[in-house]
């Protein structure tokens, strides 16, 4: 059963190393998402899964021990998705940078593996994942990779849409609120449109917290770089 579960934003700039000089402009959601995995710790579960969107090949499950970097940022910086011997394959970006955090962090609380999905994965395969993760284990913890919509502003990576920011409210709500009805009723061909990078593994989150009854708290939710970035902890 889930027990608990932390949502991070997963852009590599999360990583200071990457941002280099703008570090500083994305501290304060650093600290929520140290903030959001102590309730992970906290929940002393026996299993924790990474999930995060991922690109072709980059998809399935990662192995405790798989490794990832940040040299196509610039930056020879290796991390790893805890312990274990790994895989063949290197992480994607967005469970390289959810590494980063278990790192940043000293995660040392239950073995961990990573799942990656493709941002266009039908909601009721999402769903059915996270059903799937949720009954692997008696105590499971998620965290969950992905960022809103990138639309926010006429600078953003997908200019400016004006359907972004009422996406990324109702996003917010069903975040801070623990509700897995209203992160499954989010419009996955809107999210796509939208480059909703977070949708898909939102709903992974929302099929395995069906009847947990957990508690959520948003813990941080911004728009920098017209990218919507939040940060909860659901327990």
């Amino acid at each position: 059963m889930l027990v608990a579960a932390a949502v991070c934003p997963c852009p590599p700039l999360l990583v200071p190393a990457v941002a280099a000089g703008a570090a500083s402009e994305l501290d304060e959601a650093r600290t929520a998402c140290s903030d959001a995995l102590g309730v992970l710790a906290a929940s002393r579960p026996d299993r924790l899964v990474v999930v995060g969107p991922a690109g072709e090949g980059a998809r399935g499950v990662f192995p405790g021990g798989s490794a990832g970097n940040f040299a196509g940022f610039g930056v020879g910086l290796t991390v790893r998705l805890g312990d274990g011997p790994g895989g063949d394959r290197p992480l994607p970006a967005s469970l390289a940078v959810g590494a980063w955090l278990l790192e940043h962090t000293d995660w040392a609380d239950a073995p961990v593996e990573g799942l990656g999905v493709g941002e266009s994965l039908e909601t009721v395969r999402c769903a059915d994942a996270g059903r799937e993760i949720g009954a692997s284990a008696e105590r499971v913890a998620l965290l969950v990779m992905g960022d809103g919509s990138a639309c926010r502003t006429v600078k953003a990576p997908g200019y400016l849409d004006e359907r972004a920011e009422p996406f990324d409210a109702a996003a917010g709500r069903a975040l801070g609120a623990a509700d897995p009805a209203a992160l499954l009723a989010l419009d996955a061909e809107l999210a796509y449109e939208l480059k909703a990078a977070g949708r898909a593994p939102w709903q992974v989150l929302a099929g395995a917290a069906e009847g947990a009854g957990l508690a959520g708290r948003l813990l941080y939710e911004d728009a920098p770089y017209g990218v919507g970035y939040f940060v909860a902890a659901w327990s």
